[in-house]
């Protein structure tokens, strides 16, 4: 990707998170690029007219991301989850069917935003995307302690609400490395203003 592309790219991100200091958008900018960028590069960027193109067309995959008991205990210990399960490997060695803890599924579809910032279909022009919620979001399989997980999306639809805002729909799935089955699937829905 051009240069001045990436520069633009921040900028515009930098602009979007303007509550916060300069600093931290940084930081934030760049955790997010490195755990989740694929090599690949960065997210197809196009304009409205040319989006529909891309409707039924994967347009975007991250890179794997690690999913580690430390993780899954900060997670649990955030949202009060401390079924066994998640965080206590021998008891659910010997309790369960499998053989060690896996992530909550919460923690799985937690991750779908991260994943969303560089593996979704981006409108140029755009001043602010906004979570608009998820459609059928199932949880096929668990994912246990030590896998890698990644995002891939497949854009189902832009829609035009108004001149100003654009509903766009991706299918969204995070696999398992090593693994038919994915961790989940969902609809990921995002409005887009210009």
């Amino acid at each position: 990707m051009p240069q001045a592309d990436i520069a633009q790219d921040l900028k515009d991100y930098l602009s979007q998170s303007a509550t916060i200091t300069t600093d931290a958008q940084l930081r934030n900018y760049v955790k997010t690029t490195s755990r989740t960028l694929a090599a690949e590069g960065y997210p197809i960027r196009v304009g409205l007219d040319e989006a529909h193109a891309y409707i039924g067309q994967e347009v975007g995959i991250t890179k794997w991301f690690p999913i580690t008991q430390k993780r899954v205990n900060r997670f649990a210990e955030s949202i009060g989850d401390y079924q066994f399960l998640h965080i206590d490997q021998e008891r659910t060695t010997r309790e369960t069917c499998y053989s060690g803890t896996i992530a909550h599924g919460m923690l799985t579809m937690s991750l779908l935003p991260t994943f969303a910032t560089y593996a979704t279909l981006k409108i140029r022009g755009t001043q602010q995307c906004i979570i608009y919620g998820m459609d059928r979001v199932r949880y096929l399989n668990p994912v246990p302690i030590g896998a890698r997980i990644r995002g891939r999306f497949t854009l189902l639809s832009a829609e035009e609400r108004n001149p100003h805002e654009i509903l766009m729909r991706h299918a969204a799935t995070i696999e398992i490395e090593g693994q038919e089955k994915p961790a989940l699937i969902a609809d990921w829905i995002v409005l887009t203003t210009l």
